[in-house]
């Protein structure tokens, strides 16, 4: 099987406009990460008001990512069999129900006389069937509207997108649960409307030619014995092994013990990382053009490993945010440069699969990356977590020279 449409340098006539595809797109995206940004910030007070310990509050986490890691798969195979809207849709419009009735927990726990801590993991666990799909499945629509030069560029504001919202969720949700615990889940209810703007508005090209399932799967199989494919599932998981391992669990910990400085500055640092890959992630489809996108992600990971090598160095909390801000730069280059050349690799009848299988490697380097970090500290303290990221950031430089090798062209011209 060959590619539909891999990254070329041939012209496009296409031009790039904020149209409602686009601002569809980028709503889907702040929904896809304001499950766990948003609430985080709140746990304190949640946990007060359910009379639940810290240890027990990541069960709010865990009960709304177990479902990406189930359903994922299946919804990038309903997504190709029945059409991008029939999956989105529902999705968008289950993830504001659910995410909004959290809000209403524990009056409805003590309504049926049920514990209300319960009640609020079953909606977010069923918050989290709604937005199973969303990381996956907004990439691959740009993967199908949208070729060539003005793909990578789209990737581009995408992943800039994501990172505005995964810096502003934590304060939006921290300022609203001042008010009270349950404000926070209300902003989910966004939600809603973008999944009524998707199912009017939304003019994406859905698959048409219909297969047997036995000759679909056949096809996706075909996709995940290319070499190219696996390569870039391995530096996707890679990526996020380092930023959930070296960065979003530990940094917290490494800032507030070295500086003695409260969570939300804390927070504040680690939110740096947001900004850096938001300020560099949307002109990636210009450095593409200039250079290519074999030449950003070499340049991204030896930032990776400066970024992380030097952090545990700084002797300051300012000068701490060079190496992270390095980091973040590192990020923006990485991210949309992985996404634009995975999808360019499937063909539009089974795209939303692959950028599905996509979404659960991630997961599963989001879910290694804490294991792995907290064995090596057990081992080497918090520097040894950011030695080891470093050295495991230089080590992926021959898997992307050779996972992109045959990638040709990678030059993206105008």
């Amino acid at each position: 099987m060959k590619p539909e449409d891999t990254p070329s340098g041939d012209p496009t006539s296409e031009k790039l406009a904020l149209n409602a595809n686009l601002l569809i797109i980028f709503g889907v995206t702040l929904m896809a990460v304001l499950g766990v940004a948003s609430i985080t910030p709140a746990f304190p007070t949640i946990g007060n008001q359910f009379g639940i310990p810290p240890e027990m509050m990541s069960l709010v986490i865990i009960l709304f990512t177990i479902p990406g890691v189930i359903f994922t798969p299946f919804f990038g195979v309903a997504a190709d069999r029945y059409g991008r809207k029939r999956v989105l849709v529902p999705a968008l419009i289950l993830f504001g129900i659910a995410g909004f009735a959290c809000a209403f927990s524990q009056a409805l726990g003590i309504l049926f006389g049920l514990s209300t801590f319960l009640v609020l993991l079953i909606f977010r666990f069923f918050q989290g069937v709604g937005a199973a799909s969303l990381g996956s499945i907004n990439v691959t629509i740009i993967g199908d509207l949208y070729k060539r030069q003005t793909r990578t560029q789209i990737m581009g504001y995408n992943a800039s997108m994501q990172s505005v919202g995964t810096a502003a969720y934590p304060t939006i949700g921290g300022f609203l649960a001042l008010f009270g615990w349950f404000f926070p889940f209300f902003l989910p209810l966004l939600a809603i409307p973008i999944g009524i703007g998707a199912l009017i508005k939304l003019k994406n090209p859905e698959p048409t030619e219909v297969t047997s399932l036995r000759s679909y799967f056949g096809d996706v199989a075909q996709l995940l014995r290319d070499k190219r494919v696996l390569g870039l599932f391995v530096i996707g998981t890679t990526l996020f092994i380092m930023l959930y391992g070296a960065i979003i669990y530990n940094l917290p910990f490494l800032v507030t013990t070295v500086f003695f400085v409260n969570s939300f500055v804390a927070g504040l640092v680690v939110s740096l990382i947001s900004v850096a890959s938001g300020l560099i992630a949307p002109l990636v489809g210009s450095l593409a053009r200039r250079y290519s996108l074999k030449i950003l992600l070499l340049v991204a990971f030896p930032l990776f490993a400066l970024g992380l090598f030097l952090i545990p160095f700084a002797p300051t909390l300012w000068l701490l945010l060079i190496p992270v801000f390095i980091y973040g730069l590192g990020m923006g280059l990485a991210m949309p440069s992985v996404q634009t050349l995975l999808v360019g690799l499937a063909p539009l009848k089974c795209r939303a699969a692959l950028m599905s299988l996509n979404g659960f490697v991630l997961r599963l380097g989001q879910t290694l990356g804490p294991l792995i970090m907290a064995f090596v500290i057990s081992f080497w303290g918090f520097t040894g977590v950011y030695w080891v990221a470093a050295i495991l950031a230089l080590l992926m430089i021959p898997v992307v020279i050779t996972t992109v090798s045959s990638l040709r062209p990678l030059k993206i011209d105008d």
